[in-house]
C-alpha cells in the first residue's frame, strides 16, 4: 500500500453518473473523489461506441444537472456532440476524477465508521486506500459487455463482437452478418450495415414495442402530465396505426405497456429503423446458424448487441443489501439508490440518463444533509 487519502465521498465510477454526482457534491461544497478504472472519463462514450451512435431520447431528457445543453444543439445529440458537452461539464464544475485506477475492494468499517475502498493504479500496479463517510456505487448498468453462450459459438470463424467494440459498417460492405439483439443499439448498428452495404439480418429473441424517435418522444413529454397506463395507451394506439399488425413478421408486443415494461423490468421499446428479422439462434456450426424456427442460415460475421452486466459485486462489500446478486438494487424506483452506513448508487435507474440525473441530485442533496 503506497499511502492513503481521506475524504468525505468516495465515487467508483467516472461514467456520467460519477460525473453527474460529483458535479452536485461540488455545487454543495462537499469533498469528494470519483475513482475511474480507464484512462479517461465516460470510457463507454468515448472509446465503446459506433460511429453513428445519437442518443436515443430528445435532449432534454439527457441534461445532466445544473447544465443544460447549448443553444442549437440538435434534438436528438449525435455522440460528438455528447462527448463535447461532457468535456464542457467536467470543466464548468471543475471535476478531476483519478483515472486508471481499478477498485478491487470497498469494505465498511464498523468501529471506524467510514467506508475503506482499496484501489490499485493499473499503470504501476500500486494500491492506494480511499477512506470516507460516504461510498456511491456509479459503476452503472453498463459497466461489462455481454455474450450469451451458444453452442457452438467458438466454431464461428468470422468476426464475432459486441457493440462495444463495433465503430462501423464500412468494412462489411457485401458481406453476411447477424446482429443478435434487438435493443436500440442493435437496431442502429443494423441499419448501420445496411447502409454500408452489408447484408443484415437481426435476431429478436422476446416480444418488443417498435416505436419510432418521435412516439418515444412524445411519450416521455406526455409522462410529466398523465399516468403511465393513459401514456402507454396512446402511443400504442399511434403505433398501431403507423406498423399495422407486426406479428405477422415475428415481431410480438410484450404483455405491459411500452413505459411500464421499462419500469419494471428496464427494457425499452425499440426505436425503428428498418431491419430484416430473424429467430433466436440455437446453435453454430462454423458458418452455419440454425434457428429455433427450423432455418439455417449461413452468416460471415455476428454482432452482439446484447446487453450489459454490472460489476459492483465484484468489489463491493458490506453493501447492507442494494444490491441483488446481479448488482442491480433490490430495491426499486424511486428508493432504489439509498441504504444504510452512508451507501449510495446512481446511474441504476433503468431510465437513462433522465434516470442519472435524478439519482445523482438525490444523492448529493441526501449526503450534503448528514455532511451538514
Amino acid at each position: 500500500m503506497t499511502g492513503e487519502t481521506r475524504t468525505e465521498v468516495v465515487i467508483v465510477g467516472g461514467g456520467p453518473a460519477g460525473l453527474a454526482t460529483s458535479a452536485c457534491l461540488n455545487v454543495l461544497s462537499v469533498p469528494n473523489v470519483v475513482l475511474e478504472r480507464e484512462a479517461c472519463t465516460a470510457s463507454l462514450w468515448k472509446l465503446r461506441a459506433y460511429d453513428r451512435l445519437k442518443l436515443h431520447l430528445a435532449k432534454r431528457f439527457c441534461e445532466l444537472p445544473h447544465m443544460p445543453f447549448p443553444a442549437g444543439t440538435p434534438t436528438f445529440v449525435p455522440r460528438k456532440q455528447f462527448l463535447d458537452y461532457l468535456t464542457e461539464y467536467e470543466r464548468r464544475f471543475a471535476l478531476a476524477p483519478v483515472c486508471s485506477t481499478l477498485v478491487e475492494r470497498a469494505a465498511y468499517s464498523d468501529s471506524a465508521a467510514e467506508w475503506r475502498v482499496t484501489a490499485r493504479d493499473v499503470i504501476t500496479g500500486e494500491l492506494r486506500l480511499y477512506r470516507s463517510r460516504f461510498l456511491v456505487v456509479a459503476t452503472g448498468e453498463n459497466s461489462q459487455g455481454f455474450i450469451p453462450s451458444i453452442p457452438g459459438l467458438k466454431s464461428f470463424p468470422g468476426d464475432v463482437l459486441h457493440s462495444t467494440t463495433y465503430k462501423s459498417g464500412r468494412d462489411y460492405a457485401g458481406k453476411r452478418v447477424l446482429v443478435v439483439g434487438s435493443g436500440n443499439s442493435g437496431m442502429e448498428i443494423a441499419y448501420d450495415l445496411c447502409n454500408h452495404g452489408a447484408e443484415t439480418s437481426i435476431v429478436i429473441r422476446a416480444p418488443v414495442h417498435l416505436f419510432n424517435k418521435e412516439l418515444i418522444y412524445l411519450g416521455m413529454t406526455l409522462l410529466k402530465y398523465l399516468p403511465v397506463a393513459v401514456v402507454d395507451a396512446v402511443v400504442l394506439l399511434i403505433a398501431t396505426f403507423k406498423y399495422g399488425d407486426m406479428s405477422k413478421h415475428g415481431i410480438v408486443r410484450p404483455a405491459k405497456g411500452p413505459f411500464r415494461n421499462k419500469i419494471d423490468t428496464g427494457r425499452s421499446a425499440i426505436i425503428d429503423v428498418g431491419t430484416v428479422v430473424k429467430g433466436e439462434i440455437k446453435s453454430i456450426k462454423g458458418n452455419e446458424l440454425e434457428f429455433t424456427n427450423g432455418e439455417t442460415k449461413y452468416y460471415d460475421h455476428i454482432v452482439f448487441a446484447t446487453g450489459f452486466r454490472s460489476t459492483a459485486k465484484n468489489w463491493l462489500k458490506d453493501d447492507d443489501n442494494l444490491m441483488d446478486a446481479d448488482g442491480m438494487p433490490k430495491e426499486k424506483v424511486p428508493n432504489h439508490w439509498k441504504a444504510k452506513k452512508g451507501l449510495y448508487c446512481a446511474g441504476f435507474a433503468r431510465s437513462g440518463l433522465a434516470g442519472v440525473a435524478m439519482d445523482a441530485q438525490n444523492v448529493a442533496n441526501d449526503i450534503k444533509k448528514h455532511y451538514a
